[in-house]
């Protein structure tokens, strides 16, 4: 069986076009849009699987980075196919304090993040920046666990910059 991409190159994201729009359930219940982060930076990650060591490593630089992000007004969501309880459990073991999206695959798909393994759907771990407007700013399609969180940090103060 073999992995099986979700999209064409031919599809790929433009950046500084609108980013696709979303409308999720969080770990606790809460809805989250596209449109309540507007006016905010938003780094928008993928991740394959809650409490796996590098979707660990990764959620917990994040975890360890967010009051520097929320300094530069920057909101974090997480996104990963995967039930409710899951996502609940990965959050409060590790004290997230950034929403984690419950998703089907279908988010994963619009920003070409999902991969199939037959039945099996995944999130690749591919993060996005969408500015205040609710752009795409930035996409990382290859993000190292550990220190992606400073890179986004690096990022989006370019990015302000501007």
């Amino acid at each position: 069986m073999s992995l099986i991409s979700a999209f064409t190159p031919s599809e790929a994201l433009v950046l500084n076009t609108p980013a696709p729009t979303f409308d999720l359930i969080d770990h606790s219940g809460i809805r989250h849009t596209l449109a309540d982060y507007r006016g905010s930076w938003l780094v928008l990650y993928f991740y394959p699987k809650d409490n796996t060591p590098s979707c660990t490593a990764e959620a917990c630089a994040l975890r360890d980075n967010y009051t520097p992000l929320q300094q530069e007004q920057t909101q974090i969501l997480g996104v990963s196919i995967g039930s409710g309880d899951s996502h609940q459990r990965f959050a409060q073991r590790h004290q997230l304090p950034f929403p984690l999206l419950i998703d089907d695959g279908d988010l994963a798909s619009r920003y070409h993040a999902l991969f199939q393994l037959g039945p099996i759907k995944i999130a690749k771990r591919h993060s996005f920046i969408i500015d205040p407007a609710g752009n795409l700013r930035k996409i990382y399609r290859k993000v190292s666990s550990r220190s992606h969180a400073q890179q986004l940090l690096i990022d989006i103060k370019f990015l302000k910059s501007d």
